[in-house]
């Protein structure tokens, strides 16, 4: 399926319902981690393709500045997982979204700088107005699903500090790393095609470690 385009239609919603409905999802007990949640928002993008949104970091940020990542943020007290995703979705990317929007949950990634990430999955629409807080994001894109479908994802590499093999998808001219590596290559692999994946064996490179 490589490059092959998936519309945005009404069998794309039913299907995504239906495979993360069946999926079994991972939870992890947070210990002295602190919870986040992200947005993996399905949309059309320009030449109306099955698309998801992807951010660049604004470079002024205290945190991972630069970096490339889905909407979301830490979770904050009393917020479930996905009113924490809906929330950043509109203070980051100006899109409100209703409860009804979210298409279900994937697996929780623990990640080395001490969060759990719960990605929620959501239905963004044919056309989206996007606009991005210039005080968190530097730029959006509209990522074609199709594009994860290339025969180099994922590209995985071994590194002495860790067991596990870093992984990276080759996306929008450049490598996107774990944890939002890990957390759109088991979208398409749950949400998309109905495998069972986990994601809890992939690694993210050691200077997202901080």
């Amino acid at each position: 399926m490589a490059d092959e385009e998936i519309p945005f239609d009404t069998e794309l919603r039913r299907r995504v319902v239906a495979n993360l409905a069946r999926h079994s999802r991972v939870t992890v007990a947070l210990g002295d981690r602190r919870p986040a949640a992200v947005a993996i928002l399905l949309v059309a993008d320009e030449a109306g393709r099955s698309a998801f949104v992807l951010t660049r970091r604004a470079s002024k940020l205290a945190d991972h500045p630069g970096q490339f990542a889905l909407p979301g943020g830490r979770i904050e007290e009393g917020e479930s997982a996905v009113e924490a995703a809906l929330r950043e979705t509109t203070e980051e990317v100006g899109l409100r979204l209703p409860a009804e929007s979210v298409l279900g949950v994937l697996d929780d990634y623990v990640t080395r700088s001490g969060f759990v990430i719960t990605p929620i999955v959501a239905w963004g629409g044919a056309s989206p107005q996007l606009v991005a807080d210039p005080a968190e994001v530097a730029r959006i894109f509209r990522v074609p699903l199709a594009d994860l479908e290339h025969p180099a994802i994922p590209e995985l590499r071994t590194i002495p500090e860790s067991e596990r093999p870093v992984i990276s998808l080759p996306l929008v001219d450049t490598h996107i790393h774990a944890p939002t590596a890990s957390v759109l290559f088991q979208m398409r692999e749950v949400a998309i095609h109905g495998r069972t994946m986990r994601v809890d064996g992939y690694e993210e490179p050691v200077w997202a470690w901080r």
